[in-house]
Parts: structure tokens; sequence; C-alpha cells
């Protein structure tokens, strides 16, 4: 059909209205232009707005009839189906996928595969129930389910006196901050990979001209002519203080015990002039573990030379992370030197020591090379030679101890 002056006038009219109208309110402005035309009206009005016919009749009939709007666009159960109507399983299948009850199922296609929303839908569409990815996405959001990573909150097998060892060290860390002794918390943080330039990577991101990041190594083999750093540190609840000492040999007892003679000479005590005792929080492994002859034995020759007793509550096993240096100085470190590459030794030591945080951190640190050999062994007569100076608590004596000076100097066995 040729379109007439009063055709064209339409499509110009349509052109401007339509877009502006729901579905129903194009049916009824067509029907009703459909109308007024009379004869041949459905065609022409079909031609001019570029619809069907049927939808021009469709609005003619509601025209005609006052049809009410009762809310709707279009009449009960109008539109397309959705995917759960039209195939009632696919949920089922859906859930059978990623249920973690039935994901370990021998039979499932996804057993060893990623479950991307993609491998969801190539597994469910060869399963006779044809899907995209973007469906499978917001079908799994209905469902309950998000992305996410593990998170670690099981600490596995607990012991029953857990909490209250937790009571045990926070009464006596009370005392002893009421009475004005200093009250440290001690670990061994994460060795680090040292390497020449480029170094190695760093987990984290930090600010860099856009498209030039920081280039490092492909890959983190360890440097044999550089030993990695071995941060041992120590942290003041009272002072908010910390104290790193960053090694390049063995992680042992030795190792940290001399950091904590370092940490009392330079900062304790000058800092707590008139302190009778001093209190170390400890995790229950590594070279300050309560089972590590080693770490007794040297507390004792210091508790002898700063003329101090020294007390020393473990956490229990598997509960390091509640220790306080953990995420009151470790923690400040490793945000401070995120995006870095460790390149030396040095570096560590500056970047550890520029650590600050909105608390009022303020944390000193420095190398030690000193050897500190792995392996030392303790014999039971050593451990004899110090009975008299350890002091174990009634209640769990294997993590609380104190460390008396010794009353009379005592001979160094050789080791």
């Amino acid at each position: 059909m040729t379109a007439t002056g009063a055709d064209e006038a339409l499509v110009t009219k349509f052109a401007v209205v339509l877009p502006q109208l729901d579905e129903r309110q194009r049916r009824l402005l067509l029907g009703a232009e459909a109308i007024s035309l009379g004869r041949g009206g459905i065609t022409a009005v079909a031609i001019a707005a570029g619809v069907s016919r049927p939808m021009v009749t469709r609005g003619v009939a509601e025209v005609r009839t006052g049809a009410s709007a009762d809310g709707r666009i279009r009449r009960p159960g109008g539109g397309r189906k959705s995917l759960t109507e039209t195939d009632p399983r696919l949920l089922a299948a859906l859930e059978a996928l990623v249920d973690p009850v039935t994901r370990g199922d021998p039979m499932s296609p996804l057993r060893w595969t990623t479950k991307s929303t993609r491998h969801l839908a190539d597994a469910l569409t060869s399963d006779g129930h044809p899907v995209s990815h973007v469906r499978v996405g917001e079908l799994l959001h209905s469902l309950g389910y998000s992305l996410q990573s593990n998170a670690k909150a099981v600490e596995g097998k607990q012991h029953p006196d857990r909490d209250g060892q937790f009571r045990h060290i926070n009464a006596t860390a009370k005392r002893y901050l009421k009475s004005g002794d200093p009250v440290i918390s001690v670990d061994t943080k994460k060795k680090e990979l040292v390497g020449e330039s480029p170094g190695y990577k760093n987990n984290g991101r930090d600010w860099q001209p856009q498209g030039e990041p920081v280039r490092v190594g492909v890959h983190d083999f360890p440097d044999p002519t550089i030993g990695k750093a071995v941060p041992y540190g120590i942290y003041d609840l009272s002072a908010n203080t910390g104290w790193v000492t960053v090694g390049s040999d063995g992680d042992t007892a030795a190792f940290a015990v001399a950091t904590l003679r370092r940490w009392w000479t330079q900062v304790g005590q000058p800092t707590y002039p008139n302190a009778k005792r001093l209190l170390i929080t400890a995790d229950a492994g590594g070279s300050n573990g309560y089972r590590v002859r080693l770490w007794k034995t040297e507390l004792a020759q210091l508790a002898t030379d700063i003329g101090l007793a020294i007390t020393v509550c473990h956490y229990p096993p598997g509960t390091s992370k509640w220790n306080k240096i953990e995420h009151r100085l470790f923690s400040a470190i490793t945000s401070n030197w995120r995006g870095r590459p460790l390149t030396s030794h040095e570096v560590v030591v500056d970047l550890i020591g520029a650590t600050t945080s909105r608390t009022g951190l303020t944390v000193h640190a420095e190398a030690d090379t000193n050897s500190y050999p792995r392996g030392v062994k303790i014999s039971d007569a050593q451990m004899a030679a110090i009975a008299s100076q350890l002091k174990t608590d009634k209640f769990h004596g294997e993590w609380n101890y104190t460390v008396n000076p010794a009353t009379t100097p005592r001979a160094v066995t050789a080791k």
C-alpha cells in the first residue's frame, strides 16, 4: 500500500508518540486511529506504525469494549514464559551441580571442573536443559548462591581449656599492666624472599603511573646467595610500639631471645625503669614454642642477665591468630609494604621501620647478621640446671610458667 499524505502524517505522529507509551497504551492509540480512519484503517495504521495488523486489531477491540486497565499491560498469562516454567526440572538440575552435598557425586559432570556459569550452562545444555550462562547466574542468585572465597574460620580440633587459657592470659596481662610492668606479644612474621633487582612479587597493590606496574621476576625461586628475611617481632601492648629484628639465618629460639635481649636493652629498660617482671604472650609452636627446650634455657639466661622474672603465657595450639602481634603489628607491616619488591634486607628493614598506623603505632627495625644454627639439642642435664629457675603455673603449667633469675651464677654448658 502506497502511503498517502495522511499516512505520512501518521508515520511522523507515531514515530514521536509511540516510544513514550507502554504496550497497552500503544494498542489503544493505534486502535483509536484505525477506528477514526474507517474502512482500511487497520491496515493503514499497521503500515504507518510498523506493527502487525493483529496488534492494531486488538487495540480496536480494547477501545470498543472499554476494558479497564486494572494495572496490567498484558492480559494474565501474556508474555514469554520463564525457563523455570517451560523446563520445571531446570532448577533441580542446577542445584545438583552446585549443591555442596551432591557436588561430589561421581556422576556429576562438574566434579573436577570449574563451576563457572559458562561451565554450568554447558553441562545443563548437554543434559537437555538449554540455558545461557547469563540466565544460570540469575538462577543461582535466586537460589541464594553468590561467588565466595574460602573463609578461614574453622580452627580444627580445639583444646577443652582453650577459652580458659584465653581468660588466664587476659587476667594475667591486666595484672601486669595495672602494676606498670611490661606486657609484650612476640612471634616470627612469615619469612620473605629477598632478591636483587627486579626482585620478587610482593602481594598487594600500590599506586603507580597508569600502565606502568613495577616489573618483577616471573619465578619465585629463592636466591641461594641471599638468605630469606626472617622478621622476629615484639609488640608492646601498653606503649603501642613494635620492635622487629630482621635476621638472615635460622628462625631459632636463640634468635628469638636475642631479639628480646636487644629490645629490653634499647627500649624496654628505659621505658620501664622500675619493672620487676616481664610478661610475654607467645604462640604454642615455632621458635618460641612451649615444648622448645632451647627457648626456655635461653630465657633462663636472659632473666639472670637482666634481673627480671619473665612470665610466659602461650596461646593454645591452633589459635595463633589471636596473638596481639598478628593484627596490631604484622598486619600494619604487610599493609605498608604491599606491592613493593623486597630487593634486599636493608629494604625490608626500612619498610618495617617506616610502618605506622592510625592508632599511633611506631616500629623500630634493625638487621641481625649473626648466625643462629638450627638443630641445637638441649640435654636433660641442661634442663636440670635451670629447673630451680622454672616455676610452672597451677593452670596448665606447660603453657604458663615463670623463669626467674638464677640466685647463683651457673656454668654455661657448651651446646
